[in-house]
């Protein structure tokens, strides 16, 4: 076999995951960004709410003018709020996310035999497509809306059973391609486009967390001193009036609540153990694992990046 024939047969990317992989994904981050989006809008009202409270005030008719703004800014922040709900942007991005990772993680235990689609099963692909069907299944329990019953899923056929759902795509030939490919060259190809490329991925976002923390636990500090400061001088009997303090403890409180929106925190404690575990996988991987033993450590690896093992390690990080 040529070279450049051995090399695209080792490769996989998520461009030959399946096209639901790749519509949930696409979901994931348009609902992850409009949620992004509300908090921060509604954050940045209130703000502007109470420094235009804090300004004197301005007669326009029977009216005073920063305080109507300041009203409108209120009123800015309880549409957002409820056009947020309605849209259900925060659980759909949830949902979506986890769709997109479900079927990520099964097309890669599919296509190198991780467990439980080893090379002794006799129809790995119905096992794999009734695994799947049965994981988004309780997705759909929890509200994630399945986007091939509305044909929205390149190459997906109706069935024509009860109502109409299309299937068709969710083995690539790429995945069945690599599924054919000898133990080392599988072994070769789990390790390096999927385990190296999440062991890189999370040791990025550890690093932007740990800038978004160090920025934005300095801005609250600073926020909070200036505040202090200027209560000091009113009660001293001079310095600005109270609206700037307030102005002040409300830019705080909104710095507050976005980073614990972001979870920065318990994300750098679980990106940095996750990234630890696989660190350690890569080299059991690359040394000690047997064909006999890969199906269970494809599986644990998988376990390793689940979206439900990272919550859990957020939540219970120190």
């Amino acid at each position: 076999m040529d070279s450049a024939g051995s090399l695209d047969s080792t490769t996989f990317r998520n461009e030959d995951l399946p096209a639901l992989f790749h519509h949930a994904d696409a979901a994931a981050i348009s609902r992850q960004r409009e949620s992004t989006q509300a908090t921060r809008g509604q954050l940045f009202l209130l703000v502007a709410a109470a420094a235009l409270a804090a300004l004197p005030s301005v007669p326009v008719g029977p009216l005073r003018l920063f305080g109507a703004l300041s009203a409108i800014a209120y009123a800015g922040v309880l549409l957002i709020g409820v056009r947020a709900t309605r849209r259900r942007a925060r659980p759909q991005w949830q949902l979506n996310r986890s769709a997109a990772e479900f079927i990520k993680s099964l097309a890669w235990r599919y296509a190198v035999h991780g467990a439980p689609f080893g090379s002794d099963r006799g129809d790995p692909e119905g096992l794999y497509l009734s695994r799947l069907e049965a994981g988004l299944a309780e997705l759909g329990k929890m509200g994630w809306s399945d986007p091939r019953e509305g044909g929205d899923v390149p190459g997906a056929e109706p069935t024509g059973i009860g109502p109409e759902v299309r299937r068709g795509g969710e083995i690539t030939p790429a995945m069945r391609r690599l599924r054919e490919r000898p133990y080392g060259v599988r072994r070769e190809t789990y390790v390096r486009d999927r385990l190296i490329e999440q062991r890189n991925w999370y040791r990025r976002r550890t690093e932007v967390s740990r800038r978004a923390t160090a920025v934005w636990s300095w801005t609250i500090v600073l926020l909070t001193v200036l505040a202090l400061f200027f209560s000091l001088l009113r009660a001293l009997g001079s310095g600005p009036g109270a609206g700037l303090s307030g102005l002040l403890s409300a830019a705080a409180a909104a710095g507050i609540a976005w980073n614990e929106m972001r979870r920065h925190h318990p994300l750098i404690e679980a990106h940095s153990l996750i990234e630890q575990d696989l660190a350690a996988m890569m080299v059991v991987m690359q040394t000690t694992v047997t064909e006999e033993g890969w199906p269970s450590a494809v599986y644990e690896t998988e376990r390793y990046v689940s979206p439900q093992h990272t919550d859990w390690l957020a939540r219970h990080s120190s």
